[in-house]
C-alpha cells in the first residue's frame, strides 16, 4: 500500500505490467517519464488525463478522481519503477544509443549518485541494460542531454554543491533561531536562508531538523503537543511501511510507540473501510446457509488445476503469444461460480465497513477487510486472464490498416477488466458474450476530439496532447444510425399481432431490455418454449416480407 498512493494508479500500473506487451510497456514507460517531468505539485490532475497521457486510452473510470501533483509524482516514480523493471534488460552493445551508467552521469556534472537518483524523480530516464553479464541501471545519452537543458537550474545547482562545514551549521541554527522569533516557519526560514547561502532548501532543512533532534531542549522549531493532523498521520503510517522501526518513528514525533500504532492503526482503516466498494448484488448473499457453498472451490477445481499444469500453447503460435495459453478456459459453471464468490466477497467487504468505525477498528478486523481484497484480486486475476484468448480473437478482427494490434488488445483488455466487474451472472448468460458486447462496444466508441479534450483537461502544457489521427467510428453517427435502425424495425412490428410482436421483442431485446430465453419467454406466456420457438420464426419471417415490401433495409 506504501508504494502508491492512489488505488488508482496502483491498478492502473498492475495493468500494464501484466497485460501489456513489451513493445507497449516500453512505449509506456517513455510517456510515463515524459509527464513525470512536466508535474507541477501545486496543481492537481484527473485521472482520465493521467491514464490517456500513459497509455493512450480515454478511459471512462475514475471519471471524478483528482489527484495532487505531489502525489502524482509519487504514484508516477513508483510506476515507471514497476515497468522498468518488468522489461527485459537490453545488453549494452545492443543499445540504440549510447548508454551511461550511475557513476558516469555522477562525474559528467560533478553530483554525487544520490542527486543523481534523485533527478529520476524530475523525469530523469533509464533502462535496465546487462554489461558484462551484470544487470544495471543504464542513461540514454540524448535523455542525460536534454536533461541538462531543460532543469539547468537544478545540474548547476548539484555541480556547486559541497558539505556543509561546521561553522556554516552554525551559521544557519543562529540565523533560523532569529527568523523564527519573529513567527516564520521552518519551511519558509528553510527558503529564506537557502536563497542567502546559495544551498538548496532541503539541506538548510535538514540541518535544522537535525539540531532540533540532538538538542530538543534547545530546538529551533520545538515540538509542540497536541493531535497529530492529517498530513502527520500519514508521514507515520507512510514511514511505517517503508520499514521504519516505530521506536525511531515515535522519538522524531516525540510520541509514544502505543499512540504510533494507534495512529498507524487508524490510517490503515481509513485506507481499507473508506474505499468505494462496487458489486453486482445478489438476493442470496443474505442466505447464511450458502456462504460456504459461495466461497468454497469452483466445480471441478482439481481438473481445472490439473489442465493448468499441463496447458502448452501450439506449436504454430509464436513465442509472445504464448501467455494465452497459460490457463484453460472456464466452464459456465465455472464461470458462475467464480463470479458469484467475487461479488459476495465484495459483499462481506461491504458489510464489515458498514460496520466498523475507523477510528476503533481492530487490527483482527482490518487483516480480515485485507484477506478478503486479496481473495477478489485472485478470483479476478482468474477470471480475466482465462478470457485473454477472446480478447485476442476480437483484436484481430476488428483491426485496420491504420491500426496496430497491439492498441487494439490493450484496450481490450481495459474493457475485459471492466466487464468483469459489471457482468451480473444471475441472469444466466455466458460471461463471453457479454466481454464481446463491451469489447466491440469499445472498439465502436467515439474518441472526442482534441479540442474538447484539450478545453477540459487545461494543465498550462501546451504539449500536453500530442496531435493523434482519430481512427474510430464517429458515436454520434453509431447513435443517428440506431436509432433509425430501431424506428425502423418498431414500424415493421406494428403490423405484427400483439403476443408476436411481444414475444420478438423480449427474444431480441430491441426494447433496450436484456435478452430473454425461449424458456423464460415461455414462463410468461404460460407456453411451452418450442411454441414459443415457432411463433418467433414466424414473426421473424413476417418482419422479413414486409421489409421487402416496403423497401425497408433491416439492420
Amino acid at each position: 500500500m506504501a508504494e502508491f498512493k492512489h488505488p488508482a494508479l496502483k491498478e492502473l500500473a498492475d495493468q500494464q505490467v501484466r497485460f501489456a506487451p513489451v513493445a507497449r510497456r516500453t512505449e509506456q514507460l517513455a510517456k510515463a517519464e515524459k509527464l513525470l517531468s512536466e508535474i507541477a505539485t501545486e496543481k492537481v490532475y484527473p485521472y482520465q488525463f493521467v491514464c490517456f497521457r500513459v497509455t493512450d486510452f480515454r478511459s471512462a473510470a475514475h471519471p471524478d478522481l483528482l489527484i495532487p501533483g505531489r502525489d502524482l509524482q509519487h504514484d508516477l516514480a513508483a510506476m515507471i519503477r514497476r515497468l522498468e523493471r518488468s522489461l527485459p534488460p537490453v545488453p549494452i552493445e545492443l543499445a540504440a544509443e549510447p548508454m551511461l551508467s550511475l557513476e558516469e552521469v555522477s562525474e559528467r556534472f560533478h553530483v554525487s549518485t544520490k542527486t543523481v537518483t534523485r533527478w529520476r524523480l524530475l523525469g530523469l530516464q533509464c533502462r535496465r541494460v546487462l554489461r558484462e553479464g551484470k544487470r544495471q541501471l543504464g542513461f540514454p545519452l540524448s535523455a542525460v542531454e536534454e536533461f541538462a537543458l531543460t532543469h539547468r537550474d537544478q545540474v548547476v545547482r548539484g555541480g556547486r554543491f559541497t558539505h556543509l562545514t561546521d561553522d556554516e551549521k552554525d551559521r544557519i541554527v543562529l540565523d533560523a533561531r532569529r527568523l523564527a522569533a519573529t513567527g516564520e516557519t521552518l519551511t519558509g526560514v528553510s527558503r529564506r536562508l537557502a536563497e542567502q547561502l546559495g544551498r538548496s532548501a532541503e539541506a538548510v532543512r535538514y540541518t535544522i531538523k537535525n539540531f532540533d533532534r540532538t538538542h530538543p531542549d534547545a530546538a529551533v522549531f520545538p515540538d509542540t503537543s497536541g493531535p497529530l493532523d492529517a498530513a502527520a498521520k500519514r508521514m507515520i503510517y507512510d514511514a511505517f511501511q517503508e520499514g521504519k522501526p516505530v521506536d525511531l518513528i515515535a522519538k522524531r514525533f516525540k510520541r509514544t510507540r502505543s499512540s504510533m500504532y494507534r495512529v498507524i492503526n487508524e490510517v490503515r482503516a481509513e485506507q481499507l473501510l473508506r474505499q468505494p466498494v462496487d458489486y453486482i448484488y445478489n438476493a442470496e448473499f443474505d442466505d447464511p446457509a450458502k456462504h460456504a457453498e459461495m466461497i468454497g472451490p469452483m466445480p471441478d477445481e482439481a481438473e481445472f488445476n490439473d489442465k493448468l499444469r499441463t496447458m502448452r500453447a501450439p506449436k504454430d503460435v509464436e513465442s509472445h503469444m504464448t501467455y494465452l495459453y497459460e490457463r484453460p478456459l472456464l466452464t459456465f459453471k465455472q464461470e458462475q461460480h467464480l463470479f458469484r464468490k467475487m461479488n459476495y466477497l465484495k459483499h462481506l467487504i461491504k458489510k464489515m465497513q458498514e460496520r466498523i468505525d475507523p477510528t476503533r477498528a481492530k487490527v483482527s478486523d482490518l487483516a480480515q477487510v485485507e484477506k478478503l481484497g486479496q481473495q477478489i484480486k485472485d478470483v479476478r486475476d482468474i477470471l480475466i486472464e482465462c478470457n485473454l484468448r477472446l480478447v485476442h480473437k476480437l483484436a484481430s478482427q476488428h483491426m485496420q490498416a491504420s491500426q496496430g494490434l497491439d492498441e487494439l488488445k490493450s484496450d481490450a483488455h481495459v474493457s475485459l477488466m471492466r466487464a468483469v466487474e459489471k457482468f451480473d451472472y444471475g441472469r444466466g448468460f455466458k460471461f463471453s458474450t457479454y466481454a464481446t458486447w463491451a469489447i466491440v462496444k469499445n472498439f465502436a466508441r467515439s474518441i472526442p476530439d482534441e479540442f474538447s479534450h484539450r478545453s477540459r483537461y487545461v494543465t498550462g502544457h501546451d504539449e500536453m496532447l500530442e496531435h493523434r489521427q482519430d481512427t474510430h467510428t464517429d458515436e454520434g453517427e453509431l447513435m443517428m444510425a440506431a436509432e433509425q435502425a430501431k424506428q425502423r424495425v418498431n414500424r415493421l412490428l406494428e403490423h405484427l399481432d400483439p403476443r408476436t410482436r411481444e414475444v420478438i421483442r423480449m427474444r431480441t431485446g430491441i426494447d433496450g431490455s436484456a435478452e430473454m430465453t425461449l424458456e423464460q419467454i415461455g414462463q410468461h406466456f404460460g407456453i411451452t418454449k418450442e411454441r414459443v420457438r415457432q411463433i418467433n420464426v414466424r414473426g421473424m419471417k413476417q418482419l422479413r416480407e414486409k421489409a421487402a415490401e416496403e423497401n425497408v433495409e433491416l439492420p
